[in-house]
Parts: structure tokens; C-alpha cells; sequence
């Protein structure tokens, strides 16, 4: 067998047969090698097709005798021989039939198999899905034997031979065949002795009472086309795709070259239908600078003093932002226009807000002052009353707070060597002694809490065993740090050094984004975007900067704040929605450029590629 598929020629007796004597035309039925039946006319006396035609194997001139008209003879004399295709080439041909022949344009295949040379699969492969999508398993099975050479596993051929049989026995117990299908059990798929756990599975279908019971039961589709290709698709993975090509090849490979320009796209910030019907393959996957939150759209000067921290909503519907004025604001999102409103005012926190967490459910705000504040507030948001004003004691300093995912109980200390575990109502639950804390998280297994210390590391805390464990080490203070919603990365603003992502698991620092000014001040950091492709900071230099998590340097710089920005804050829900606090009293919302027209979102696109 040629890899390629080509050389091989037509009986001569074959074409005799289906030529039409004496000029007359004629009318053949031809079995393609897709198991499709198509009318071939022939005209002129020249045959142009066999009784099993392979999709392609190369056809030959018929010989003078059996071809009554001379002119035809002369013509086919006179044919350049054919320039050798590439071994790219032919895989592109292939590709191009195999996607043909699924839209059932069978008759387009035969064609241009037989003018390239090519050959859309081996003959045995061919013999070998008809008969398993006509159900002739003992065919399907001698089929087995002649395709067993060209494997590269010869294991592969007993995983084949199991997957057939339980089609087999299947589709005997849907039609009511019990006796039959023991028999397959017993005698056939038994003494594979492969997956005796699935043979028992399968035994217990006996006992389904009727054709319903068993699909449910088993998750099939039941005896027909749809359960049949599908064991095809699963028959396939185990050949060479030089004997026959992985199903819908062709839509794989498109697919998978619309993903990766989507994600080398600097600024594709949106969740599309991964399906090649939502894209045009006519023309490169590129977003404009201006559908990305680079624009501001509202400036809240509700505040009067400087504001230290934001943050949205884990729904998206409210901001919160804390300022050194003593007040707490939550403001409303409208979803439909991204506008927001002032929603309810908290008041009292004598030395400012820091820093404040939402419960999982946002029923609760919890808000925290700077280091010298001993005071911890928590919030119901829904009617704006105070749950509990918690304090240990005068002497402590209570800076940060990190939610259980049970929404039940909160992690909270500071740098003066605080680290408490406490109830709804304040209650102290667990404490760890001579921890300084700067920032705290709790991860979504329930038990583990990270917290960076004044040793420029983050440990991970187990308040139910007691163990804790390094898990981050740094050469600088670590100032603030957040973790991405699947526990697996670590975004750290660390002291004159800038920000920092870590991998968690690993625990390896996977990059260092330029651009930033960080000193000694704290300043939080987020992901965000869509799939939290993005990373946003604010700055000493008044401005905040944005970066691909691929790429080290700043895709936008944004500008606005007159005084250092403290915080930013990326809309879980609504990943065009970025909110920045600062210095200046002011906190901004960010979003698409305004009045985007057709014009620009068409004519003013630019290129997205990772060397941008």
C-alpha cells in the first residue's frame, strides 16, 4: 500500500463491462466508497466509473477495444502525465473530500479523487465502515483482520473488536434478541479478556424490561445511524489517519485556527460560540483597542476624601468603595447601560476603609480600616444594617479579611501578629499567634488559607490540622495579592518591583509586567476580562495599567486620576466594566469607547497578533 494512495489501476474487464457498446450512452449505478448509491451517466462509450469505486483511486484509460469511439481513444493518448502531489497536497485533497463527502456531494469526491490520484482512505478501511454502519458486524470483524497490519498497536485491534461486539449485543437486546445477545457476551466479548468491569456493566443490561430501559440505562442512542457513527468516531482513533482521516478533520483544524487567533488577540475580551458559524474564515480574527475598557465612562465624586479600595460585586450588579472619609458607598450597576448609581452610604468607620470583601452570596460587605484600626465592620447590604462591629482587642490591627466559601465564617488580621478565624456574629473560632499578616485569601477547598507576612512570602494556613506550608517567596514586601477564580494563579503587587503572577500549584513565578510604578504603597491589583485573560493595576504615576497575562508589557495605559490609583477592580459579569480608585477623591468607570459606529468597529481595527 502507498502512502499516498495513488498507483493503483482499473481492472480492464471492469471498464469493458461498464462501457456502452457501439457509442450508445448508458446509465450505471456506482457504490461509492462513502456507502452511498449515485447515478453515473456515461456518455460517448467511455466508462466512468466501476461497479466499487474507492473514492479516487486512479483511473486508467480504458483499452481500445473496449471503446468504440476512435476520437475518445486519441484523446486519452494525448493526457500530460500528471505533476506529483506533495505529501501536503494530498492531505489538503483528502481533507477537502472528506468534508465533500459529509455534505453528500459524492459524486464531486469520485470526481476529484480521480482527477488528483488520490485516495480518500484504503479500500479495507472503506469495506470497513460500511459494514459497521450497515450493521454486518461478522464482516465488520473480518474487516478487523486486514486492517490489523497497517496499526500501530496491535493491542488496538482487541479495544476495536470489544467496542464492536458491544454494539453488536447492544442492538440484540434492543430488538428483543436475548438469547442472541448472551451468546456475544459469553462466547464473543468474554474471552477478549479486556474491561471485565465493563462486561459486567453490560451483563446487567439483561435485565433491562424494554428498548427505553436500556438506552437510559446504557446512554445510548439505540440500534441506527446516529449510535453507529458514533462507535465509528471512536473505531478511527485507533487507525492511521494515512488509512482512514479523523472524523470532520478538516473542521478541527478551522476550529482550532479560529481559537488560537482569538487567544494570540491581544484584545478579544469576549465569550464567542466556539462553532465555526459565528466567525467568518474569510478574514483574520482581529479586536479594536476601542471595544476594550480603555474609556472613561462615569468619574463617581461622591467621596470626599481619597479612596483607598473598590470592589464589584461577585454578581456584578454593585461596586463598593471605601474611602479615607469614613464612609463606605455601594453603588447600583445597571447591566443593561453599565451606568451606576449611588445605592446606600455606611458610615462610621472612624479610621477609613482599606479594604472590604463581599460574602460569596454579597448579602454581606465586610470592611476593614488601615493599620491602626483594631475595628472590623460587617455589613448586611440588603437593609444597610451593621451585623457585627468586631475588635479582639485595641491592640490589635485588623487590615485585611478573606471569606470562607461557605459564607459562614471570615479570616482576618494584620501586621501587629493578628490572625483570626470568627463567626457571622464575631465570634473568635481559631486563632494563629505571631502571624503578621498584609493580605489575606481563602481558597475553595474550604480549609486553606493564604497569607502574605511581613517575610515576603505567602504561607498556606490549615485551621482544621493546624499545618501551614510556604508556598510563595519573594525578594520584596509583598504589598497586596489576589487569586484567579480556579485557585491556580496568584497576582502579587510587590514593593518596588511591580506585579507579579505566580503559579500556585507549581510555585513558580510565571512573569513580571512592566510599566507600573510601585513603591511602598499598597496597591491592589485584579484579573479579569473574559476567562480572566487580563490583568489591571494602578499605579504611583496616576495611571492604570493593563496587561494580557501573556504579555509582559502594557497593552493600554489609562489615563485620568490627577494622584496615585490605589485600587482597580475587573466586573466579574461583565468583563467591559473596569472600576479605578485613587488618591484624587475620585473613582472611575472604565469601558468601550463611546458611540463605537460601523465605521469603527470595522474600519479601524487593529491587528492582534502577540508581536503587536
Amino acid at each position: 500500500m502507498q502512502a499516498n494512495g495513488t498507483g493503483q489501476e482499473r481492472d480492464s474487464e471492469v471498464s469493458c463491462r461498464n462501457g456502452a457498446q457501439n457509442g450508445e450512452s448508458s446509465s450505471a449505478v456506482e457504490a461509492h466508497s462513502n456507502g452511498l448509491v449515485a447515478v453515473t451517466d456515461n456518455e460517448n462509450g467511455v466508462s466512468s466509473g466501476s461497479n466499487n469505486n474507492n473514492n479516487g483511486v486512479s483511473a486508467q484509460p480504458a483499452p481500445n477495444n473496449c471503446n468504440n469511439n476512435s476520437s475518445s481513444s486519441t484523446s486519452s493518448t494525448e493526457v500530460k502525465k500528471k505533476k506529483r502531489l506533495s505529501q501536503c497536497e494530498e492531505d489538503v485533497i483528502r481533507l477537502i473530500g472528506q468534508h465533500l463527502h459529509d455534505l453528500g456531494l459524492n459524486q464531486t469526491v469520485d470526481l476529484l479523487m480521480q482527477e488528483s490520484g488520490c485516495r480518500l482512505e484504503h479500500p479495507s478501511a472503506t469495506r470497513f465502515r460500511n459494514h459497521v454502519m450497515e450493521g454486518e458486524w461478522d464482516k465488520a470483524e473480518s474487516d478487523l483482520n486486514e486492517l490489523k497490519a497497517m496499526m500501530h498497536s496491535p493491542s488496538a485491534i482487541v479495544r476495536m473488536k470489544f467496542l464492536l461486539l458491544q454494539q453488536k449485543y447492544l442492538e440484540y437486546l434492543e430488538d428483543g434478541k436475548v438469547l442472541e445477545a448472551l451468546q456475544v457476551l459469553r462466547a464473543e466479548l468474554t474471552p477478549l479478556k479486556y474491561n471485565t468491569e465493563r462486561i459486567h456493566v453490560l451483563s446487567g443490561y439483561l435485565m433491562c424490561s424494554h428498548a427505553e430501559d436500556l438506552r437510559a440505562k446504557a446512554e445510548w442512542e439505540g440500534k441506527g445511524t446516529a449510535s453507529r457513527t458514533k462507535l465509528l468516531d471512536k473505531l478511527q482513533t485507533y487507525l492511521p489517519p494515512s488509512v482512514m482521516l479523523p472524523p470532520r478533520r478538516l473542521q478541527t483544524l478551522l476550529k482550532q485556527a479560529v481559537e488560537l487567533q482569538r487567544e494570540r488577540c491581544l484584545y478579544h475580551n469576549t465569550k464567542l460560540d466556539s462553532g465555526l458559524d459565528s466567525v467568518s474564515l474569510l478574514l483574520d480574527h482581529t479586536c479594536s483597542r476601542k471595544q476594550f475598557p480603555c474609556y472613561t465612562q462615569q468619574i463617581l465624586t461622591e467621596h470626599c476624601n481619597e479612596v483607598w479600595f473598590c470592589k464589584f460585586s461577585n454578581d456584578g450588579t454593585k461596586l463598593a468603595t471605601g474611602s479615607k472619609d469614613t464612609t463606605v458607598i455601594v453603588w447600583h450597576v445597571d447591566v443593561e447601560t453599565q451606568q451606576l448609581k449611588l445605592l446606600k452610604t455606611l458610615e462610621g468607620h472612624a479610621y477609613g476603609v482599606s479594604y472590604l470583601a463581599w460574602s460569596p452570596d454579597d448579602t454581606y460587605l465586610i470592611a476593614c480600616g488601615p493599620d491602626d484600626c483594631s475595628e472590623l465592620w460587617l455589613w448586611n447590604v440588603q437593609t444597610g444594617e451593621l451585623r457585627t462591629k468586631m475588635s479582639q482587642s485595641h491592640e490589635d490591627s485588623l487590615t485585611s479579611v478573606a471569606w470562607n466559601p461557605d459564607g459562614k465564617r471570615f479570616v482576618t488580621g494584620g501586621q501587629r501578629g493578628q490572625f483570626y478565624q470568627c463567626d457571622l456574629d464575631g465570634n473568635l473560632l481559631d486563632s494563629w499567634e505571631g502571624v503578621r499578616v498584609q493580605c489575606l485569601w481563602c481558597l475553595g477547598d474550604g480549609r486553606t488559607v493564604l497569607a502574605s507576612d511581613t517575610h515576603q512570602r505567602i504561607r498556606g494556613y490549615n485551621f482544621e490540622d493546624l499545618t501551614d506550608r510556604n508556598i510563595v517567596q519573594e525578594d520584596h514586601p509583598i504589598m497586596s495579592f489576589t487569586v484567579s477564580k480556579n485557585g491556580r494563579l496568584a497576582l502579587l503587587n510587590v514593593a518596588t518591583q511591580g506585579v507579579h503572577l505566580w503559579d500556585l500549584q507549581d510555585r513558580v513565578l510565571v512573569r513580571k509586567y512592566q510599566g507600573v510604578t510601585q513603591g511602598f504603597y499598597t496597591i491592589h491589583s485584579c484579573l479579569g476580562g473574559h476567562n480572566e485573560d487580563f490583568i489591571a493595576s494602578g499605579s504611583e504615576d496616576h495611571k492604570v495599567y493593563i496587561w494580557h497575562r501573556r504579555s509582559e508589557l502594557p497593552i493600554a495605559e489609562l489615563t485620568g486620576h490627577t494622584r496615585t490609583v490605589n485600587c482597580v477592580s475587573w466586573n466579574p459579569v461583565l468583563p467591559g466594566l473596569l472600576a479605578s480608585a485613587s488618591d484624587d477623591g475620585t473613582v472611575r468607570i472604565w469601558g468601550p469607547a463611546p458611540f463605537l459606529d460601523v465605521q469603527d468597529s470595522e474600519g479601524l481595527n487593529e491587528c492582534c497578533s502577540m508581536d503587536s
